[in-house]
């Protein structure tokens, strides 16, 4: 992974490096004609238009910064974010921003769509362990898959069309080859978002004490954390070295990537009761609650950890706003 060596003077909620932005007159006029589509965004994501005053001092100087970071060669930006973050709307933010502000091929990609098929995941929970029934945590992936994909990418020499896995949610299943995405022709760009981008594997003696009833109850052993840890540590590493550069959106704590996962939920059924589907899949309160403390541990872990070495930090409040900018 490559670090950038020019570092911010000064943390901020405006970007703060502004020899890197276009022109004034551009930047006016890339801003006059991005603006209608940053709201076509934020409408399709559900988002109050109170963002849109982030796109003339965030979202289009960082578009404008990965675009000036692409030369010659595929880049890979990697987008690191805690569940509820909004690092899915970012990177479709930035596709839009990237594609009609700066004329670039952009792809983007969700770790998510890489994860294993059900049945192996099934496997990993009867020959490992059962937490590995949940999907998320490193183990669950196929790293090979996400390393081909990636170097098919960026090699400039491999055959079109490229397939980019698709993994069905509702199904709780990837999708057969035959629905994958087609990327017919070589980009400049790709956007690898996830939870987990990014992230180190920690010592062994941050793994001896449990950190929350899930570690405690269902994995009193340590079976399930070491492995993750060992993924981790090994072929996640690999995978993640194929990023040039990392933008994080940082939680303010844990009690917020529960409440914004919560409200996801809330969401989710509200539009379900707007089309009059009825669906099992919408998580309590509780069940929320539980599904988080599976990624705890990573997630508490990155918020330490990763601020001081990715290359562009994007700070959140508590009502889900940039707060402070870090290049």
């Amino acid at each position: 992974m490559v670090i950038d060596s020019m570092m911010a003077d000064k943390v901020t909620n405006r970007w703060p490096i502004k020899e890197k932005m276009p022109s004034d007159q551009h930047f006016s006029e890339l801003l006059k004609m991005l603006t209608p589509l940053f709201v076509d965004v934020l409408e399709q994501e559900n988002i109050d238009n109170a963002l849109l005053s982030q796109l003339e001092n965030i979202y289009l100087p960082l578009a404008a910064w990965i675009a000036q970071k692409h030369k010659h060669s595929p880049l890979v930006i990697g987008v690191n974010g805690a569940q509820g973050s909004g690092k899915s709307t970012l990177s479709k933010i930035l596709v839009t921003l990237l594609s009609y502000g700066f004329g670039k091929k952009v792809v983007d990609i969700s770790i998510d769509d890489l994860y294993l098929s059900r049945q192996d995941r099934i496997n990993l929970a009867t020959e490992v362990h059962p937490l590995f029934q949940v999907r998320g945590v490193p183990g669950t992936h196929d790293v090979d898959l996400g390393k081909r994909l990636l170097s098919s990418l960026t090699s400039g020499e491999s055959e079109l069309p490229i397939m980019v896995p698709v993994f069905d949610k509702s199904q709780d299943d990837l999708l057969p080859k035959s629905e994958w995405r087609e990327i017919s022709e070589p980009v400049d760009i790709i956007l690898f978002e996830g939870w987990c981008v990014g992230a180190k594997s920690q010592d062994q003696d941050e793994l001896i004490d449990a950190i929350n009833d899930l570690e405690r109850l269902e994995d009193n052993q340590g079976i399930w954390r070491q492995y993750v840890n060992d993924q981790l540590a090994g072929p996640y590493q690999e995978l993640f070295g194929l990023i040039d550069y990392l933008v994080m959106l940082k939680v303010p704590d844990m009690e917020s990537v529960f409440e914004w996962r919560y409200l996801q939920e809330q969401k989710l059924k509200e539009k379900c009761e707007a089309e009059n589907i009825t669906t099992s899949k919408v998580m309590s309160e509780s069940e929320v609650a539980h599904f988080i403390m599976h990624y705890e541990r990573i997630t508490r872990s990155i918020l330490t950890e990763m601020p001081d070495r990715a290359n562009v930090l994007l700070s959140l409040d508590k009502q889900h706003q940039v707060c402070e900018v870090k290049v």
